[in-house]
């Protein structure tokens, strides 16, 4: 062992002691992980209001009418059914909307949620 390793040792752990405690304090990981937290229903919520800023959006788990079919992992938090109104939809056609709602779930599409209906609509659409 070198001469200088103690020394290096004793001030990386001094350094890491000190902000390790702040770190958690600030709420500095937090921050990253806020829609990645809470249940699949919330987080839905989250990615959508932040992706398309909805004037109405309704977001209802209808797991429990799946369970034990294919998808059903067990969580009861699988299958979903959103109803999303977003002057963003304007002039767009139905898969367009689609895609759009897709996109903010992409994460959770590939490892979360089994299914998905979407109804779309734009701001005056029944």
């Amino acid at each position: 062992m070198k001469p200088w390793t103690g020394a290096l040792l004793a001030i990386v752990l001094t350094v890491f002691a000190h902000w390790l405690p702040a770190l958690s304090e600030t709420g500095y990981i937090g921050s990253m992980t806020d829609l990645a937290t809470g249940s699949v229903q919330d987080q839905i919520t989250a990615r959508l209001t932040a992706a398309l800023t909805p004037t109405q959006l309704t977001v209802v788990n209808e797991s429990g009418l799946h369970a034990g079919h294919m998808g059903d992992d067990g969580t009861g938090e699988t299958h979903f059914r959103v109803e999303v109104e977003t002057p963003k939809f304007e002039g767009l056609n139905r898969v367009a909307r689609q895609r759009l709602v897709n996109q903010a779930l992409a994460e959770l599409l590939s490892t979360k949620i089994h299914a998905l209906a979407i109804k779309a609509r734009a701001p005056g659409e029944s």
